[in-house]
């Protein structure tokens, strides 16, 4: 855990990082004076971004907040996490769709709002459900929604910079060149750090999965739970996966990569329960894993962690 610390801390000084090296570099060797005009844009559209966030996300997502005592099960199990993370209770709400998942957001954690999809109720038991609602408490109590949105505005600027030098460069600059370099310097950066986003991105889910453990949940119910999930959006439509495809980094996993995911997930089944136990999970514990080429492209271009280096994670939290 602490090695998984040490990289979200240095993967956060170095976005920071290149974020000032690029706007010194084009203060200092072109003096653009509209160049900050675009960065005032992009600082704002972060800001309206995390300010209109929860809004957007309700409806896209067809959100109903339930009524106190609609659903004493599951009010009952957010509460119960909500005190063992010490932080209040979020309000809880149903997505009208189908896809089976769950997902957490809102500006702070006193707006914390946990939700789970009309899919998801009668796929998991109650122990599988729990892990993943205490995955989601985590996701609030790390405050990952105003991490990714702090991150995310750095390639946003970057994006920017590119956009106004490649092609909104005055005619001295473009005589010299100068434009056009700066221009494909912050596009190639822009590239870098969105990947780097992402790779934030998966680090918060292995934080998020360790906090479920550390809220109570087994190891064995969260792996179970991540497998029927996996399971229960591979046999979706695609048109209901396309339709969440904008809203998939907020999910607890990875509903478009399901297909694949659940071929690899479905060898560690080993009596064809459709669970992962316990000691399948200690037997997967003892295995290395290595991905292929594609599944490294994969990854590395997803918000969520490779599902089967993810469970061999959980794994080893076991103990």
């Amino acid at each position: 855990m602490w090695s998984l610390k040490l990289r979200m801390w240095l993967l956060t000084m170095l976005l920071f990082a290149v974020i000032f090296a690029v706007i010194s570099f084009v203060s200092y060797s072109l003096g653009i004076s509209n160049f900050y005009f675009y960065l005032g844009i992009s600082i704002v559209m972060m800001l309206a971004q995390y300010m209109l966030g929860p809004k957007i996300v309700e409806w896209s997502m067809r959100v109903r907040y339930l009524k106190k005592g609609e659903d004493p099960k599951l009010e009952e199990m957010v509460r119960i996490l909500a005190s063992a993370a010490n932080i209040p209770p979020p309000r809880i709400g149903v997505a009208d769709i189908a896809i089976p998942n769950a997902f957490a957001f809102g500006r702070s954690i006193k707006d914390g709002r946990i939700c789970v999809t009309r899919g998801i109720m009668n796929l998991l038991n109650e122990s599988e459900l729990r892990a993943v609602l205490g995955h989601e408490m985590s996701h609030i109590k790390n405050r990952d929604v105003l991490t990714i949105t702090l991150l995310s505005v750095i390639p946003m600027i970057l994006y920017r910079i590119a956009w106004q030098f490649l092609f909104f460069g005055n005619r001295r600059d473009r005589s010299q060149g100068s434009a056009a370099m700066v221009g494909l310097v912050a596009f190639l950066f822009y590239f870098l750090t969105n990947l780097l986003v992402l790779y934030a991105s998966r680090i918060r889910e292995y934080f998020a999965d360790k906090g479920s453990i550390d809220l109570g949940n087994q190891p064995s119910s969260l792996a179970s739970a991540l497998y029927k999930l996996v399971y229960g959006s591979a046999r979706m439509p695609k048109e209901a996966i396309r339709d969440a495809e904008g809203m998939k980094a907020f999910f607890a996993n990875d509903p478009s990569r399901a297909i694949r995911e659940f071929k690899e997930l479905s060898q560690l089944d080993l009596d064809r329960s459709g669970t992962i136990s316990n000691s399948e999970l200690q037997i997967l514990e003892t295995q290395n894993i290595k991905l292929n080429f594609g599944d490294k492209l994969l990854e590395l271009l997803s918000t969520h962690p490779n599902m089967l280096k993810r469970i061999k994670r959980l794994s080893e939290w076991g103990e």
